[in-house]
């Protein structure tokens, strides 16, 4: 299984922190966020290579770190030096894919939040339903909802709907930015692309996704730590623990 890591973003909002540095390569406690998430997830002995994509502007912070670690970490420039120019998250997805004519069940995450939990917990979730999975938690306030992405599900976890920052959200169910992908599914990101769903955000695969084969959505067993402006990284510099369940 690959693991690709989204990385590309230009966190505009952290500045001046990030202006020149990517996010997540800032510290948190004693590691980075990146290291706080490959460290954990490389516990299940499952992924076999790490792919961190990044802008031009940034892939060489990443080279410096990738040799730092002992897994196996490729970084993958997708040509872009300024937010304006970004390719989105979903295209980035299809570019490593072509870059690297990857092939293999994919584990996609976003690079700049930390979780309290492991993901080996979601890994063996979506091994144990053989489809493509998202997280989901419940977010009670309305105005948060009109940003993220949010899901409809039935009974046994099968998402019925999908949609990004919808005006009405259909639910309080929010999907944070980590997705498993089989095989087969990982070869229709494409498709996706050419059948016109969103680039920008990388629950947008997603959301066509299920309306093509299905997908299911665990319910997330821990907090995430978003880490989106300035303030809310000193936040999570002063309570985040590690994973803790």
């Amino acid at each position: 299984m690959k693991c690709l890591i989204l990385a590309a973003g230009y966190a505009t909002r952290l500045y001046p922190l990030t202006e020149n540095f990517p996010k997540p390569l800032l510290m948190v406690g004693e590691k980075t966020i990146l290291d706080w998430l490959i460290d954990d997830i490389d516990t299940a002995n499952i992924v076999d290579e790490y792919v961190v994509i990044s802008n031009h502007k940034f892939a060489h912070h990443f080279d410096s770190w990738a040799k730092t670690k002992h897994q196996k970490v490729t970084v993958v420039d997708d040509g872009t030096s300024t937010n304006e120019t970004r390719l989105g998250a979903v295209k980035d997805i299809q570019f490593a894919i072509d870059q690297l004519c990857l092939d293999d069940d994919m584990l996609v995450i976003a690079g700049d939040n930390v979780l309290d939990f492991s993901l080996t917990k979601f890994i063996g979730y979506a091994k144990e339903k053989q489809t493509s999975c998202i997280m989901r938690y419940y977010e009670p306030d309305d105005k948060k909802l009109l940003k993220c992405g949010v899901v409809t599900i039935d009974e046994n976890d099968k998402i019925l709907n999908m949609t990004e920052k919808s005006p009405t959200p259909a639910t309080h169910w929010c999907c944070p930015p980590f997705y498993y992908y089989t095989r087969e599914d990982a070869k229709l990101v494409q498709k996706g692309i050419d059948s016109g769903c969103g680039t920008d955000a990388p629950g947008s695969y997603i959301a066509w996704l299920c309306t093509q084969t299905t997908v299911h959505a665990m319910e997330m067993p821990g907090k995430r730590y978003d880490i989106g402006n300035l303030e809310s990284y000193e936040k999570v510099k002063a309570e985040y623990m590690g994973i803790t369940q």
